[in-house]
Formats: C-alpha cells, structure tokens, sequence
C-alpha cells in the first residue's frame, strides 16, 4: 500500500499561506522567549521552523528560515550583519537537515535519526562559524574562541540543539494530526494510520498471526505517548544544565 508524502497534493497557495502562517509563529517565537548565556542568546524559532519543515517539506524550512532571519535582523537584532549569518546559519542548518533525513523516513526511527542530525549538525556548523565570525563580533583573537569552546560554546550549542529537538518531539504529532482534520494537510496514510511508527512492515496484512496485544493501533498509541515524553525529558534535562552549569538567563518579550 503506498502512502503520501506529507505535504504532497497542497496548491501552490495553500503551501504559501501555511508557510507564512509558520514564519508568522517562528518571529512571534523569537520576540518572546530567549535564552542568554554572556555574549550568547538563543530562542526557540528553529523549533517551529523544523515543524514547518517536516510537515511541508525541505524548501519550506529553507525559505521560512531565511524569511525570519531577515526579519530579525531589520526590525528588533542588535547584532547586525554577525547575528544575521547566525540566526540565518543555525535555523536552515537545523530545520533542513531535520526534514531532509525526515522526508525519507516518516517513521519513529527516521525522526529520531533526522533530529538527531540535525543536533549534530547545528553543533558543528556553529562551531566552526563561531571561530569566523566571532573573532570579527566582539574583536577577539581565533585563540580566545577555541578556549571557549569546552566551557561555553560546545555546551550552549548543545544545549540549543537539544532544547529545539525536544520541543519538535513535543509538538510535531499535535500540530499534524490537528491539521490534518481541519483539511490544511492532506493524511499521510489511509484513515487511521499514522507516521513515525516504527515500520510499515508490521500491518495486519502481512503479520496476520499477531496478536491484538501487538496491533499496529496499540503501536501507534504507544509511540504517540513516548515521543512527547522523551522530549519533555530531553527538554527539562536541556534548561535544568542552562540553568545550573551554564548560570543561563531567560528573557520574556524582546
């Protein structure tokens, strides 16, 4: 049986509105909740962007990303050209490579591998681009930002990516199944089936002998719970290091 790629069969309309809709959410993210470490701030844009991203796909994390970068940085970034390239740097490394891997594998597995790339991925790209342009930010030597790094940079990053990832985790099944029954997506698979389970394989169809216990309904309920809990862990363990390794602040309405 095949199933529909999630954000196949939307007009070109539609596809926009909702792009713009997630743009919208991702700047109103960014204005009001930040987190600060010293020079170092992060919000939680990137995670409604990463939504955006496996729902309707690669471009649209791409194109979103930009958009709110570039909005940032015209009405409320005080950081400049150096806060541009970050933002715009951190949001397409992490909603890109998160929906890309996503697109391929819209299971329990392929989330997990895609966030986790996309934790990987946004540590190493701000690393390295935290030894170019932050020497230029703040008028520091290379030497000065690699001995930050262990102390500073390598945890906030993580510290980002993993805050990000668990709130995807949070929301991403809410946000989908909550728009598939307004009609703004259409379903991923046949009534009653759903992605991010752990293989298609596992029908009735082609697993006949199994059990009631087993079904691929109880699966999917089951998945439906751990994914939210395993990121509401991830996250309470993300803030609580913020606030007790890192001495981080947090910031309401910018």
């Amino acid at each position: 049986m095949q199933y529909r790629k999630q954000g196949r069969g939307l007009s070109a309309t539609r596809r926009l509105v909702l792009s713009a809709v997630f743009a919208a959410l991702a700047f109103v993210v960014m204005l009001t909740f930040r987190f600060n470490v010293q020079f170092l701030t992060f919000d939680l844009k990137d995670a409604v962007i990463t939504v955006a991203g496996l729902l309707l796909g690669p471009v649209t994390a791409l194109s979103v990303s930009v958009l709110v970068a570039v909005l940032e940085f015209i009405t409320v970034s005080d950081t400049g050209i150096y806060g541009l390239i970050m933002n715009m740097a951190s949001s397409v490394t992490f909603s890109v490579v998160a929906s890309v891997a996503y697109k391929y594998r819209k299971r329990l597995s392929g989330a997990i591998m895609a966030l986790s790339g996309a934790v990987v991925s946004l540590v190493a790209v701000m690393l390295l681009l935290n030894l170019v342009v932050t020497p230029l930010f703040m008028g520091a030597t290379r030497g000065d930002v690699v001995a930050m790094i262990p102390t500073l940079l390598l945890p906030f990053n993580v510290v980002k990516a993993l805050t990000n990832a668990s709130l995807v985790m949070v929301f991403y099944k809410p946000i989908s199944r909550a728009m598939q029954a307004a009609g703004l997506l259409p379903r991923s698979a046949p009534a009653g089936s759903e992605d991010m389970t752990e293989s298609p394989a596992e029908s009735p169809a082609e697993s006949p002998a199994e059990s009631p216990a087993h079904s691929p309904a109880k699966s999917r309920r089951w998945v439906s719970f751990v994914m939210p809990l395993i990121g509401l862990l991830l996250l309470a363990a993300a803030i609580l290091f913020f606030r007790l390794v890192l001495k981080g602040q947090f910031e309401l309405f910018r």
